[in-house]
């Protein structure tokens, strides 16, 4: 359960004011069709977590754990900072006619592959190696942060600044760092 809940937490406030949640506002503001899009995030996020999630049990068996904590602990610092710097949005290209499931799918597949969510889904599930909560817990942090903004679009950035957000999930993240090179992981269920 705690896999679940940490995961959740870590996606849900590393998504907000991310490159795939301006896909969402944008995918929302062109289709209007809030459903097929959540669909799409869902197997988007499904899928490319899933593999995310399976590299980073793989990485946990053929590490010691001393490696994997050093590596962890720098991984969730190198998070802090990479979530400092704003995202751009990339654009959609050709999806038109793909329809709003479709092209939600392929766009969010593709717009994760190499994201801080992907790599946090990694370093995740290589610190809990419970690959089916983490990948469950990081897919509702994704959908936490991603559906309002499906549902209300661009009213959604008029609620928070996302310079605010970044800042507020960088500190999360240096925490879990520094909590994890310090050895508190146990104690604080990291």
């Amino acid at each position: 359960m705690n896999a679940f809940l940490v995961s959740t937490g870590t996606i849900a406030l590393a998504e907000i004011g991310d490159k795939t949640q301006l896909l969402a506002l944008l995918l929302a503001a062109r289709f209007r069709k809030p459903l097929p899009i959540i669909a799409g995030i869902v197997v988007a996020t499904l899928a490319n977590h899933l593999l995310a999630g399976l590299v980073g049990v793989w990485l946990a068996h053929w590490l010691t754990p001393m490696v994997l904590r050093w590596a962890l602990g720098l991984g969730f610092l190198a998070m802090a900072a990479w979530t400092l710097v704003p995202d751009k949005d990339d654009g959609e290209g050709g999806q038109a006619a793909l329809g709003a499931f479709l092209a939600t799918t392929l766009a969010f597949f593709v717009a994760e592959i190499g994201d801080k969510t992907q790599v946090a889904t990694v370093m995740l599930a290589a610190h809990y190696s419970a690959l089916w909560s983490v990948v469950a817990g990081t897919t509702c942090g994704m959908l936490i942060a991603d559906v309002p903004a499906v549902l209300l679009g661009e009213r959604v950035t008029r609620i928070a600044s996302p310079r605010v957000v970044r800042r507020v999930a960088a500190a999360l993240f240096a925490l879990l760092g520094a909590a994890t090179l310090l050895g508190a992981g146990e104690a604080l269920g990291l």
